[in-house]
């Protein structure tokens, strides 16, 4: 009996150690199966798809200040949503859509930055200075050196026209640009003889200038005003605000205005415009003469919402990354040359503080 029970308990661990050998056997091939879900996952996280150092953005929303006519900036900004999108993918951020819009001023771009109603706003100095509670600025735009950065108007008008060169710049000039009409050309003759102009001269034109927070179309040319005639675009008779620099041009070439304010190498941009659309007889270079030129004004920005949802430390290093890249291909610098941007390098808020003590001035002034 006693034989008996020992042979069966024996039979019985027998059976339990094969059992237990066919389920590692079999454990160990499921783990080593070409189809396998291991497999997968390093797949998907090599293809950055996702991979557990993704993270997911469902909507991006980038504002345009309309420096240009708006429909203008939208077509040529239209391929930045694809180029984004594959430069945060490299980052490590999948995005869904990726908006693009043009402010109806350089204010509303500047508000909504504030209010997080958008993500990224492409701003001049001036606008990131005002409105700086609620934007950080994380680049500033690189441009083409200019043939032409003397500070005096004749020596714009002696070297014309103005091109670009290979030298990249950090700031831009604005000037005073005279037109084609009577009192233009009259003003354009003074400065060219050498001669200063006076307050009765200035404030017998007709102007066009920018919303007041543009650098280029209000701020610096306000400051020259003051530092030189010891007035500001707001003492002027005869004053109309544009909602583009096209507006500007468009109404300078139709003797509307006499005078209008605007960057240095505006007049590159719209050389074919004046001809073509505008309908002038001669080109921009030989209708037009520089009568004042501004101080320095540190170059546009990209900068992003402080109040926005989806905007993090780690978000803002991505988007630095990725602008830079961009600028750096064939596509991406087609994108960027509708502000007449060429690169971008890593900015910080004091690069602007010139633009603050420019605001702090207007400020006084206006009060």
């Amino acid at each position: 009996m006693r034989k008996r029970i020992m042979l069966f308990t024996l039979f019985t661990l027998v059976m339990v150690l094969i059992a237990g050998c066919g389920t590692s056997n079999s454990s160990q091939q499921n783990t080593s199966s070409p189809s396998s879900s291991s497999s997968g996952a390093d797949n998907n996280e090599t293809s950055g798809d996702t991979g557990i150092n993704s993270k997911d953005i469902e909507k991006l929303r980038i504002s345009f200040v309309p420096s240009k006519d708006p429909e203008d900036i939208i077509t040529a900004t239209d391929p930045l949503k694809d180029l984004l999108k594959n430069q945060l993918a490299t980052e490590g951020f999948n995005v869904g859509e990726i908006s693009i819009d043009v402010g109806t001023t350089y204010e509303a771009v500047g508000e909504a930055l504030t209010a997080g109603t958008t993500d990224i706003g492409f701003v001049p100095g001036g606008t990131y200075a005002l409105y700086d509670d609620g934007a950080d600025v994380i680049l500033t735009a690189t441009r083409a050196g200019l043939s032409n950065d003397s500070e005096l108007a004749k020596d714009w008008n002696d070297n014309k026209p103005t091109e670009p060169t290979t030298d990249q710049a950090t700031y831009y000039r604005s000037l005073f640009i005279a037109g084609p009409s009577a009192k233009g050309q009259a003003l354009a003759e003074k400065v060219n003889n050498g001669e200063n102009l006076t307050w009765e001269d200035v404030n017998d034109a007709n102007w066009a200038v920018m919303s007041t927070s543009s650098s280029a179309g209000y701020i610096y040319p306000t400051l020259w005003l003051q530092e030189n005639l010891n007035k500001s675009i707001t003492d002027l008779a005869h004053v109309v605000t544009s909602d583009s620099y096209g507006s500007s041009f468009a109404r300078l070439a139709a003797e509307q205005v006499d005078v209008v304010v605007a960057f240095a190498d505006a007049r590159r941009d719209y050389n074919e415009q004046w001809t073509n659309e505008f309908s002038r007889p001669g080109s921009i270079w030989d209708e037009t003469n520089v009568i004042a030129v501004t101080d320095g004004i540190y170059n546009d920005t990209i900068s992003v919402s402080k109040n926005s949802p989806i905007m993090t430390d780690d978000l803002k290093k991505a988007l630095q990354n990725a602008f830079i890249s961009i600028a750096q291909t064939e596509e991406g610098k087609k994108v960027i040359a509708v502000y007449s941007h060429e690169g971008y390098q890593v900015a910080q808020s004091s690069d602007y503080d010139a633009e603050r003590k420019a605001q702090d001035i207007i400020r006084e002034m206006k009060n």
